[in-house]
């Protein structure tokens, strides 16, 4: 059976490195990293994951600004608030919640941040350093199944054959860019590559991001090879009326083949929000002039 890789326990650890920097960052520079979150409507989903990052900044004694803006909000009003934060020297990290209203144009807010700002590396800017070997902002589901790869093969993930499953500018395409960085030989595969059951048999790192539940079987899984599962999909469970949480991996089956898998839930998911406190100590020291931490 496979190593679990176990994400829960990966994030407290980043978690506490974080909160112990923000500490020394306190102490010795006055430094108090903060981040702003806009969420504009009120969609259920969106409110959730706002209400645990405020509690996992404020655990790790970071300032948190929320600004909660109606559904039915301007795009212009919209531009305007990021401008503030922008502008605002105790932001150092800004985070628009997504999906926004479909009134609103999601690229040309993203574009709105400031990109030493932009703490989920969306911004354009962002994306291109990451592709050209730069020093941004790598978004923050990506970065955390880096460090979950480095943790389960030691960090030694150069010259090893790694297929990415799922294209979407949020994981797919940045995670394919990490593993390039890393000198991996990446394939970026999607639902309509041919022959995809044979193109996953080949990979030594398998990181499904494809959205659609257990599409990836057991025996599409070459035997010792590592699988990052980025999937969380609602099916329906057992009992009449409940659901359950399921990757993009059939768990069960190609837990018997694997080295090493990820969870869901417990993997990948905790690192998200545990990165983005990462990406927002490292804004902070970037724009006070301090150097980056080794987090």
């Amino acid at each position: 059976m496979a190593e679990i890789i176990d994400g829960k326990a990966s994030a407290a650890g980043l978690r506490a490195r974080v909160a112990a920097e923000v500490a020394r960052l306190k102490a010795a520079h006055g430094l108090v990293p903060g981040i702003a979150v806009i969420l504009v409507g009120e969609d259920a989903a969106s409110q959730v994951y706002v209400g645990a990052k405020r509690r996992e900044t404020a655990a790790a004694g970071m300032r948190s600004i929320e600004r909660n803006l109606p559904a039915a909000t301007s795009e212009a009003e919209l531009l305007a608030e990021i401008d503030r934060l922008n502008r605002d020297p105790a932001v150092h990290g800004i985070l628009v919640q997504l999906p926004l209203p479909g009134h609103l144009r999601e690229a040309a807010v993203i574009e709105a941040l400031d990109p030493g700002k932009d703490v989920d590396g969306f911004h354009m800017r962002n994306v291109g350093l990451l592709w050209t070997g730069g020093e941004g902002t790598v978004p923050c589901t990506p970065l955390g199944c880096l460090m979950l790869l480095d943790g389960a093969l030691g960090g030694a993930l150069e010259g090893r054959r790694a297929l990415v499953l799922g294209r979407s500018n949020i994981v797919g395409k940045p995670i394919a860019a990490l593993l390039l960085r890393r000198n991996c030989t990446v394939t970026l595969a999607h639902s309509r590559t041919r022959d995809l059951p044979d193109e996953c048999r080949r990979a030594d790192i398998l990181v499904a991001a494809v959205g659609r539940p257990e599409m990836v079987r057991g025996d599409w899984v070459k035997p010792g090879a590592v699988v990052i599962d980025v999937g969380i999909n609602r099916v329906p469970g057992a009992a009449s009326g409940k659901t359950r949480l399921v990757g993009d991996v059939a768990y069960a089956e190609a837990a018997k083949v694997a080295a090493a898998i990820t969870p869901v839930p417990g993997g990948v998911g905790p690192m998200t929000i545990a990165c983005l406190l990462r990406n927002t100590v490292a804004a902070a020291c970037r724009q006070s002039g301090l150097p980056a931490p080794s987090l």
